[in-house]
């Protein structure tokens, strides 16, 4: 397809298509004359992303292209390609610096055995293994700490419940990548469904505790 239907069908205007491929976002098309290029399903999919990335996940251009290039190495296996380009994606910058910065207080120390005994319970030896190297691990253990500090519950017993959500959900959105026959696809998807996902699961816990409170503190439940 030329650039004129890319856009078209991508819904992205031609100029900032331009800009994609001038910032190496999107890989060059097939050149057929001095001036003319084709794009084939590839590009296509690799604009969704990028829309993705940084129309939806407000991701800085930069940003942006350390998760594509994650996605693009090859000379790791499936498993660690995808994890490489989840680990790309933005954290809660705050609680990471916070941690990293050696904040290791009586509660970030018992925060981080917290996390090993919740890992322990759901039997999540890999999350075990990575401990501190994954920027999930960090901000998990500075998010627990926070809640130690501030008095809030916090005991395995609190944290349980929700680690067995989790762990449901590591389930649901590997079968969705898995709609994806292609393992490079696969890796695309993870990263654009990690983004896209995110803000509908805040979202459907927010809308959940409102109707929780609906059921047992409304007059007349």
């Amino acid at each position: 397809m030329r650039m004129a239907e890319l856009s078209e069908r991508s819904g992205i205007p031609t100029a900032t298509i331009k800009y994609y491929l001038r910032e190496g976002l999107l890989r060059p098309g097939h050149r057929v004359t001095a001036t003319q290029s084709t794009y084939d399903d590839g590009h296509l999919r690799r604009l969704r992303l990028v829309r993705a990335l940084i129309q939806v996940g407000r991701m800085p251009v930069a940003t942006a292209r350390e998760v594509l290039t994650a996605i693009e190495d090859e000379s790791i296996d499936h498993h660690r390609r995808l994890g490489a380009a989840i680990r790309a994606l933005p954290n809660d910058g705050a609680l990471d610096a916070a941690f990293d910065a050696g904040e290791l207080d009586e509660e970030t120390e018992s925060a981080r055995r917290r996390a090993e005994e919740l890992f322990a319970e759901l039997g999540w030896t890999h999350a075990a293994e990575v401990g501190a190297s994954e920027a999930a691990y960090r901000v998990l253990v500075g998010a627990i700490a926070g809640l130690s500090r501030t008095g809030y519950p916090c005991e395995l017993t609190d944290l349980l419940p929700y680690g067995r959500l989790a762990d449901r959900l590591g389930v649901t959105d590997i079968d969705m990548v898995e709609r994806y026959g292609d393992p490079y696809e696969q890796v695309e998807a993870a990263v654009a469904l990690t983004v896209l996902y995110e803000p509908v699961l805040l979202s459907l816990r927010r809308l959940a505790e409102a109707e929780e409170s609906n059921r047992r503190y409304s007059p007349g439940n």
